[in-house]
């Protein structure tokens, strides 16, 4: 321990190293902070929506009961869905700083509702929200190269290697111990501010363990890349540029450009195209005959049918029934929308094989419950909620049946898994 002890003073003896190892561990516990203030920020707005729902579903409920319209009910009331982060969610926001993660909806048509804030893929993006996997990925390397360049290059311009080299059997030795000291120190200024997140954040001990396995692959990958261009006999100066070029290839430029190769590769209409298709639908069936519409609607669901005819003047079950049309209509171009998206992200996963960059990103979102399919699961719960809404209005809407203030409280409840 005493030679470890004597390696670790004279490491930090070196200005550049002291200050690189400070300016990491600050970083990461500035992006542990802000990650987990962010997480914060989302939880408080998802806990101040039960007692603005109450107060909604109040105001509606003193107008409703004066009609005792379903119609009205349901028209006027917004449900509240939400996505609560997940413990880990504030190392790698991921799709949670561009993705909604509360969204109210009616029992009105919902593709307009669920594509008015579009999806997109981000596991091949550029750097976004400043979070422990920005720092992991992006500044993490620079810090290996800032530490790795010159640590034989610069014994040989001390001229200190050749004494180095006649020390017997000791040479070998020296070099692994330097450098795992180096990647020791890499990795706790990385790991410890993790660690003390996830803790106050209640993680389990599983996922913390294998993102600190990532991490130390990650970082083990860029102290492999500089042993190897230290082999190459250049001086400091020559390594840190080589590595540095490295760095901006594998983490910029490449992903970059794969990211322009995928998106051409595999294209996807936007969803706004979808909730535009539908308002299109939706808006169209006030020029068509009303039985035409209760036709098509009958076809996608017979329980219904034996509802009494449509009275001459507007009747909500008319009007619920065409939203749920339009939402048909486009139901081909919703799936094609989302399988194009899934596409995408199975592409960007095949390239983390070989770019560790973008696996790494992809894999830390997928360990935090903050990537492409935890959205897309979000979506599965609105669209399954969605239709417990759309049954329970139906039952008062196609059977005519009052709807007083004690049926508010009989409306499905939303549930976040």
């Amino acid at each position: 321990m005493r030679i470890w002890a004597y390696e670790a003073r004279l490491l930090l003896r070196s200005k550049l190293a002291a200050f690189a190892l400070l300016l990491l561990a600050a970083l990461t516990i500035g992006a542990v902070v802000a990650g987990m203030a962010e997480v914060s920020r989302q939880r408080a707005a998802i806990a101040r929506i039960a007692p603005a729902q109450a107060e909604d579903i109040g105001a509606i409920a003193d107008w409703v009961v004066k009609t005792k319209d379903a119609g009205s009910a349901g028209y006027y009331t917004f449900h509240a869905t939400w996505d609560a982060p997940s413990p880990l969610a504030f190392a790698a926001i991921g799709m949670r700083d561009v993705a909604p993660y509360i969204l109210r909806i009616r029992a009105l048509g919902l593709e307009a509702q669920l594509y008015d804030g579009d999806t997109f893929n981000p596991e091949l993006a550029l750097p976004g929200r400043f979070d422990f996997a920005f720092v992991l990925v992006f500044l993490s390397p620079l810090f290996v190269i800032a530490l790795f360049h010159d640590l034989v290059s610069g014994e040989r311009e001390a001229g200190r290697a050749r004494m180095l080299a006649a020390l017997p059997g000791t040479q070998r030795r020296l070099w692994l111990r330097r450098g795992a000291l180096r990647f020791a120190l890499v990795f706790a200024g990385l790991g410890l501010p993790f660690v003390a997140g996830a803790i106050l954040s209640g993680a389990a001990v599983m996922p913390v363990l294998a993102i600190l396995g990532l991490t130390a692959a990650y970082l083990l990958f860029w102290t492999v890349l500089a042993v190897l261009v230290a082999r190459t006999g250049m001086g400091s100066v020559a390594n840190a540029a080589a590595l540095a070029a490295a760095w901006l290839v594998l983490v910029l430029v490449v992903p970059t450009l794969a990211n322009v190769v995928v998106d051409r590769a595999i294209p996807v209409d936007q969803g706004a195209d979808i909730a535009l298709a539908q308002r299109d639908r939706v808006n169209g069936a006030w020029d068509i005959p009303r039985e035409d519409t209760m036709r098509l609607f009958y076809a996608h669901h017979p329980q219904w049918a034996d509802s009494p005819p449509l009275p001459t003047g507007f009747h909500y079950k008319w009007y619920f029934a065409f939203h749920q049309v339009g939402d048909e209509s486009v139901a081909d171009q919703a799936r094609a929308y989302r399988a194009g998206l899934e596409k995408r992200s199975s592409a960007a996963s095949a390239l983390g094989w070989v770019l560790p960059s973008v696996g790494i990103q992809a894999l830390l979102t997928r360990i935090a419950g903050t990537d492409l399919a935890a959205q897309l699961a979000y979506q599965d719960r609105i669209r399954a909620y969605h239709r417990r809404l759309r049954e329970f209005y139906y039952g008062y809407l196609f059977r005519d049946r009052p709807f007083d203030r004690a049926d508010f409280a009989k409306t499905p409840q939303f549930k976040d898994s």
